[in-house]
């Protein structure tokens, strides 16, 4: 098969590390069937999308609906990367799933409402799939209702007319939707399981998603939630597109 692409941006290794490990092991992937690029580090080369099986971009601390001056330049070269290889991907309709980033790259690109308004703290949420959801090829085997992980500043506010609602929660309207037939972005994190959450607890303690002083109560949260059932999506998307 030809291999998936996994666009990361975390520059801290504990947590760059654990997110590639989560997506190997979650999509039933091989070192060499996952190719990543950590896009902070460099310019992102020239790519070949035909080399791929698909694209997946994971979470990032870049928060996309933030003013222009508060962005870095290292910031502002990764979105203006990523915009350009979304009008190819959007354009060919190339298999793509972005996690959490995923809403605030894809949705932008596509015209959705990105702000603070539904930004959810680090933890566990129940998760709603629309009818629409229910009958999608990558959510297939899933419940109605799940539990997964979330923790991020921005959400989707409103999708744009094209775009296919496919999960909702209360606290976040927008969890999960699909453009055109291929193109998909949750806000949950459809990799991260318990022992990767108290990772990122503790990798972010500083980065202004929770007080810091608050990092152990949510650890200690953190272990008293069972999160199975996102991870089927990684799977999903895996055996649909492989090739």
């Amino acid at each position: 098969m030809k291999p998936f692409l996994l666009l990361a941006s975390r520059a801290e290794d504990a947590a760059a590390e654990d997110e590639y490990a989560a997506y190997l092991r979650y999509g039933g992937l091989a070192p060499e069937q996952l190719h990543r690029i950590r896009l902070e580090t460099a310019p992102l080369p020239a790519l070949d999308l035909s080399g791929y099986s698909g694209v997946i971009v994971g979470g990032s601390p870049f928060t996309s609906s933030d003013p222009a001056d508060r962005k870095s330049p290292t910031q502002h070269r990764v979105e203006h990367e990523l915009a350009g290889l979304l009008d190819r991907i959007v354009e060919q309709d190339f298999p793509f799933l972005g996690a959490c980033y995923g809403v605030g790259t894809l949705g932008k690109h596509q015209g959705a409402v990105i702000d603070r308004t539904f930004g959810e703290p680090l933890g566990g949420v129940e998760i709603e799939l629309t009818d629409a959801g229910i009958a999608d090829p990558v959510l297939r085997g899933m419940p109605r209702i799940f539990t997964a992980f979330t923790g991020h500043k921005e959400a989707c506010t409103a999708l744009p007319s094209h775009a296919v609602l496919l999960a909702s929660s209360r606290a976040c309207p927008v969890q999960m939707f699909r453009i055109k037939q291929n193109l998909y972005a949750t806000q949950f994190h459809p990799e991260l399981d318990v022992g990767g959450l108290l990772t990122r607890i503790d990798t972010y303690r500083h980065a202004g998603y929770f007080p810091p002083e608050s990092a152990e109560e949510l650890m200690a949260a953190a272990r008293g939630v069972a999160v199975t059932e996102p991870m089927t999506i990684l799977k999903n998307f895996v055996a649909r597109y492989a090739g």
